[in-house]
């Protein structure tokens, strides 16, 4: 699996399918990914993004879902500790702390509930926390579904910040993590070096810091 990660949460999941987490990238847009699947984790538009555009088959919690359904999109409800196979893709939507809502011009929509995903396939567990604080269920993420990789948030003031995804990142357990969510504006700059630093430094954990834009290779047995 190849996993690119396309600036703030956005990441593009590429394998046997093209699934995109999150599609918003500030001041650009997404739709040359041409994704088979999307993965909303929150009605933020930040997160929300450019979903109706891509106009693909989309995954988010049900609130959303019925949102997406009533823009003409084909999507999948679900809500948090179910899993659904969409295309032989393995959902496993998880709890995130965060607000949510869907902004739609000057009307505001009920948003549901904020998430993550565990999103399985070719052999491969991809970990996407979404927005979120620290919260001790990590744990049960990480003992239940046992991800390979950790996206998580690490700008602060509206997610954890790098001290808390370093726990985070112990209670899920990934042999990988990838900070997310940070350096898109100013309020949530974060140098993350020293997070990937402390963890390499005092746990088995690797930290792969990614450029917007740049890829890497996820391998099963890596």
């Amino acid at each position: 699996m190849q996993l690119s990660w396309l600036g703030h949460a956005c990441v593009l999941l590429t394998g046997s399918k093209k699934i995109l987490i999150d599609p918003f990238i500030e001041g650009g847009s997404v739709i040359w990914t041409s994704p088979d699947i999307v993965a909303v984790t929150h009605g933020h538009e930040d997160h929300i993004g450019e979903t109706v555009v891509l106009a693909k088959k989309t995954v988010a919690v049900t609130e959303i879902a019925k949102y997406l359904t009533s823009k003409g999109l084909a999507a999948e409800g679900m809500n948090i500790g179910g899993t659904i196979i969409v295309d032989g893709v393995s959902f496993t939507m998880t709890p995130a702390i965060h607000s949510t809502g869907i902004s739609d011009g000057e009307s505001g929509s009920i948003g549901g509930a904020a998430a993550g995903f565990v999103i399985t396939f070719d052999g491969v567990k991809v970990y996407h926390a979404g927005d979120t604080a620290l919260f001790s269920d990590m744990k049960l993420i990480g003992d239940l579904y046992h991800p390979d990789v950790a996206l998580l948030p690490i700008g602060g003031r509206y997610t954890m910040g790098p001290a808390e995804a370093m726990i985070a990142a112990n209670f899920i357990g990934a042999r990988k993590v990838i900070p997310i969510h940070y350096n898109t504006w100013k309020k949530i700059e974060v140098d993350p070096l020293p997070f990937k630093q402390a963890i390499e430094r005092t746990t088995d954990i690797k930290v792969s810091v990614l450029q917007p834009g740049e890829t890497i290779v996820i391998d099963r047995d890596e």
